[in-house]
C-alpha cells in the first residue's frame, strides 16, 4: 500500500521536481478537493474521477460489546467515483516484457 511519502516521491520523479515541490503540489491538490467537498460541491478531476459529498441519516445501531442500542448521528461522507480513464487503466492487462 502506497503512503503519502511514496506518492510524493513518484510525483517528484515523474515531474522532474524536488520532493519539497511535489509535497506542496500534493497538499494543494488534496486541499482543493477538501475545500470543494466542504462547500458541498462535486469535485471532478479528468482522468481520475470525481469526489462528492453524500448525507447519511441518523440511524440506530448496537454497541458490539454490550449489545446496547445506540443512536448513530447523521453525518456527511465523501464518495469517490472512478472515471473512465482510470477504470480502463485498471482493467487493461499489462503486457509482459521479454
Amino acid at each position: 500500500m502506497a503512503g503519502k511519502g511514496d506518492v510524493i516521491t513518484a510525483i517528484a520523479e515523474q515531474a522532474g521536481i524536488s520532493k519539497k515541490e511535489a509535497a506542496a503540489a500534493f497538499d494543494a491538490f488534496v486541499g482543493h478537493i477538501a475545500e470543494s467537498c466542504q462547500r458541498g460541491e462535486r469535485c471532478s478531476i479528468p482522468g481520475l474521477g470525481s469526489f462528492a459529498v453524500t448525507a447519511r441519516k441518523a440511524r440506530e445501531g448496537r454497541n458490539p460489546r454490550t449489545k446496547e442500542k445506540i443512536t448513530i448521528p447523521a453525518s456527511k461522507n465523501v464518495r469517490f467515483k472512478a472515471g473512465k480513464d482510470l477504470k480502463d487503466a485498471v482493467n487493461t492487462p499489462k503486457r509482459k516484457r521479454k
